[in-house]
């Protein structure tokens, strides 16, 4: 067997992680077979479905590296299958006509409701044997239900929950094709699960309820089951499912934050997977790692400050010209200078030890691109009368000194030396001068990349 997986998110909204996790999820499944990834947008529902959902998912998609074997295919192209498919099941006897209005089935569903009973169709317009169907109404377009299982029950084995019984009393003939024509969502994904031969399933427990069904339209079409697989929800730090008040829940969202999708990907893989204790891993170990066997059926819960550790660790490991690539934008909005400036990736190589997300780290970076503005208060506080000295020493000697790092940080010690003094008492005031903040990497690193002259110029001017 060829293992085909696919996502198929509906764009009535953004990728939001729990879409982004299904999908990563069947897509390395796909990967760690060699198989087929296909990417399907279940665009039926015109009310709600929009082009710009469309484009965050696919923007979603490629941000996380997640591409697509085969797709994207759109269900409204799809019209004509779905008709032919329809017009074969009327034909077959598996699928009939029905003429109740929605205010009728309505009605039907309040009389069981009030004895008790589960609401749902009657059967009205259902042929069976021996049975008279009431007169054709005149005017009056009929939808298509399936006709489903009187008696029995739909089983499947759950690759996540384990063994799921439905007896099929509790299912509707469910309406598959509208009065004016148009499929529903249930009867598509079955007829596209079976036209594009899927043999797994993932996706949200939320769907646990349409699994019956489609299995019962897939075995009246005399169609091959795919195996399935319900993830549960993803919740939010309090415990409560995942929402807008938690923060940042569409997946773009996340670049803008300043996150690495190779972040991203390893947080999620381990929202409701494992593989041991490991907790960092590429993406080729994952998909080599990844089987259906260790997912868990219980709620992930989302952890914003794991998320951050991970991408502290991704940012350390970046090449230092991808995270200017990633930085400059921002920068450049907060209005930092370029011209003359030490080059923005030694810096960002220099910061990135201390920060979680790119926005951190441009932040922490701006301080080599603006002129310094040191507090008066903490300038008065530092700049003493015992540290002017040694600095006016130490500016002496930035004329001659060797441009390094180890030479610079030796010149320093020699001048506390000189004058008796420890290294806090002149980085501290220097830091203010040079960089106009008390809190930087280490001093003798900094001087290295602000270069000669603006050292000597600002230490002057502070003098």
């Amino acid at each position: 067997m060829t293992v085909r997986t696919r996502f198929a998110p509906s764009p009535t909204g953004y990728l939001h992680l729990g879409g982004a996790r299904t999908a990563l999820y069947s897509w390395a499944y796909a990967r760690h077979f060699g198989g087929t990834f296909v990417l399907r947008i279940e665009d039926t529902d015109l009310e709600r479905s929009t082009p710009e959902a469309v484009q965050a998912i696919l923007q979603g998609m490629e941000w996380l590296g997640l591409a697509h074997d085969e797709g994207p295919f759109y269900q409204m192209q799809r019209m004509d299958r779905y008709r032919e498919v329809v017009k074969g099941m009327l034909e077959a006897g598996t699928a009939y006509l029905c003429y109740c209005s929605p205010d009728e089935v309505e009605a039907m569903r309040e009389r069981m409701r009030a004895a008790g009973e589960k609401p749902r169709y009657d059967g009205t317009w259902r042929p069976e044997p021996g049975k008279t169907l009431p007169p054709v109404p005149e005017g009056v377009k009929p939808v298509v239900r399936f006709k489903n299982p009187l008696d029995g029950e739909v089983t499947w084995h759950d690759v996540v929950k384990g063994p799921i019984t439905i007896a099929n009393k509790e299912l509707d003939d469910l309406v598959i094709a509208r009065p004016d024509g148009t499929p529903t969502y249930n009867f598509c994904v079955a007829v596209d699960d079976w036209d594009m031969k899927i043999t797994h399933v993932l996706r949200g427990d939320d769907h646990v309820n349409n699994t019956p069904r489609q299995i019962n339209i897939l075995r009246a079409l005399g169609a091959e089951l795919p195996q399935y697989g319900h993830l549960p929800m993803i919740l939010g730090p309090d415990g409560q499912k995942l929402s807008k008040r938690h923060g940042a829940v569409s997946v773009m969202e996340y670049p803008e934050q300043g996150y690495l999708p190779e972040a991203m990907l390893n947080y999620l893989a381990r929202l409701g997977w494992s593989h041991g204790d490991d907790e960092i891993f590429s993406m080729q170990q994952f998909t080599e790692w990844f089987n259906l066997d260790h997912l868990t059926a219980s709620a992930a819960q989302f952890n914003p400050e794991k998320l951050g550790w991970l991408n502290n660790h991704y940012i350390k490991q970046a090449d230092n010209e991808r995270l200017a690539g990633l930085a400059r934008p921002k920068m450049e909005r907060e209005g930092a200078v370029f011209d003359g400036a030490p080059p923005l990736a030694a810096v960002l190589g220099l910061m990135k030890e201390r920060t979680n997300t790119i926005n951190e780290l441009a932040d922490a970076a701006m301080l080599f691109y603006r002129a310094p503005k040191p507090d008066a208060a903490l300038l008065e506080q530092h700049l003493t009368d015992a540290v002017r000295p040694a600095l006016a020493q130490f500016a002496e000697r930035l004329r001659d000194v060797e441009w390094t790092k180890p030479a610079l940080s030796a010149m320093m010690k020699e001048v506390l030396a000189a004058h008796g003094l420890k290294m806090p008492q002149l980085a501290m005031p220097l830091r203010l001068l040079v960089t106009g903040q008390l809190q930087t990497p280490a001093i003798d690193a900094v001087l290295e990349l602000f270069g000669r002259e603006t050292v000597s110029a600002r230490v002057a001017q502070g003098l």
